[in-house]
């Protein structure tokens, strides 16, 4: 009998854990799929508001700018009232916004529900990386960071790709319908989902000093070295975005299907990256491997730009670079939030929003004159600043051991 009830007991353990990475994941992919499922249909939009390309290209800029102030705003509430309720709430509000999407009556409103989409879709983003911060520390924490960081690491690569199918066969709207879809999925299991933050271990402080906290966590050095670490590795990733559909398409000459394709093994090597982090015994080592690796093949790819060298030389130094992004990715992240357990929410907010914010700047930024040379340049830099930060966090390391 004993026996029979260790094993039952041990396949509803294995069955919650499997459940729980699932309910992560979709969570984790949430944020990249509102900015970039329907980037394929910018044009269409154009077309179907009679409007300027500035003007639809404001939606992305904006809904960027939702998912950066939506973590600011529900990561300190999650840690004053737990993780569960904040997420029903912006689930129900993600679904609605997404609806006033598909029936918005000019390009005005559209861009505006989407800045209050993104806000919503905040909750995710920021929810995927306190709630196992919550039940998990240290290696077992950094495995589902690592797993997460993966998936996260991977839709904003293939969340084009599918919007461009989707074009196939649709039109722009297909996209939200899909994003009304997958909000619904969401809203189900977060109704199953069990509260992670009990009510003795939440803030009692007044809502305003939660906010506070936001400022409280980058006075810890560990926290801020590492979570800077993580960002400046997200300049290269974002910059890559950007640019890669016409640096592929339009200088090298490739079509869109070899476009889709060289997306997706790109985004491959930020998995394979991520599953190799779990293999360190110190999620620092990772962190140094990771850092110097994005370092040395940021300088390789930037050259192959600036320089106009083949296509071959480019791609083979980006597969390496976000190879080493997603090594660094997972134990960067779990590190910083490790080293601030008790302002979870906070912590991880602050991460997910400045990382977004670093997105939307050098978005625009690889645009501006030569589009080769802008994006080496944006590209070596982040590369640099990843090391430079790396290095910072590891010295303070060595501080406080000795």
């Amino acid at each position: 009998m004993n026996t029979q009830y260790i094993s039952e007991t041990t396949e509803k353990k294995k069955t919650s854990s499997i459940f729980l990475l699932i309910t992560l994941a979709l969570l984790s992919a949430f944020g990249p799929f509102v900015t970039d499922l329907y980037l394929p249909a910018l044009p269409s939009l154009t077309d179907y508001f009679q409007t300027s390309t500035s003007t639809v290209q404001l939606s992305l800029s904006l809904s960027m700018l939702g998912l950066a102030l939506g973590q600011l705003l529900i990561g300190p509430l999650s840690d004053k009232y737990g993780r569960k309720t904040p997420l029903l709430v912006c689930m129900w509000i993600f679904i609605l916004s997404t609806i006033a999407c598909l029936f918005s009556w000019d390009v005005y409103s559209f861009v505006f529900f989407r800045l209050i989409q993104g806000m919503a879709g905040a909750g995710g983003v920021v929810l995927s990386k306190s709630i196992p911060t919550d039940l998990f520390t240290g290696k077992e924490l950094a495995k589902y960071i690592a797993i997460i960081s993966a998936i996260n690491g991977v839709a904003p690569i293939v969340s084009p790709v599918l919007g461009g199918i989707l074009l196939q066969f649709a039109d722009w709207k297909s996209a939200f319908w899909v994003l009304l879809g997958l909000g619904a999925l969401i809203l189900f299991l977060s109704y199953r989902l069990k509260e992670s933050l009990p009510i003795d271990k939440r803030s009692n402080k007044s809502t305003l000093s939660n906010f506070k906290t936001l400022g409280k966590v980058f006075r810890n050095p560990t926290y801020t070295f590492n979570t800077f670490t993580l960002v400046m590795s997200a300049v290269v990733l974002f910059s890559y975005i950007a640019s890669s559909p016409f640096i592929i398409q339009e200088y090298y000459g490739f079509s869109a299907l070899m476009f889709s394709l060289f997306f997706g093994l790109n985004s491959l090597s930020i998995v394979l990256g991520s599953a190799l982090s779990m293999r360190f015994k110190q999620p620092k080592n990772s962190i140094i491997v990771g850092s110097i690796g994005v370092l040395v093949f940021s300088v390789s790819t930037s050259l192959s730009l600036f320089y106009e060298l083949p296509f071959i030389y480019f791609e083979s130094s980006l597969i390496f670079v976000l190879f080493f992004f997603g090594l660094l990715l997972p134990s960067s992240t779990a590190l910083a939030l490790d080293s601030e357990r008790e302002n979870a929410g906070s912590a991880s907010a602050a991460i997910g929003s400045i990382t977004f914010l670093a997105g939307s700047i050098c978005t625009p930024l690889v645009g501006m004159g030569n589009l080769l040379h802008s994006t080496a340049i944006c590209v070596l830099i982040g590369g640099m600043f990843t090391a430079l930060f790396c290095y910072l966090a590891r010295r303070n390391e060595n501080m406080m051991e000795s």
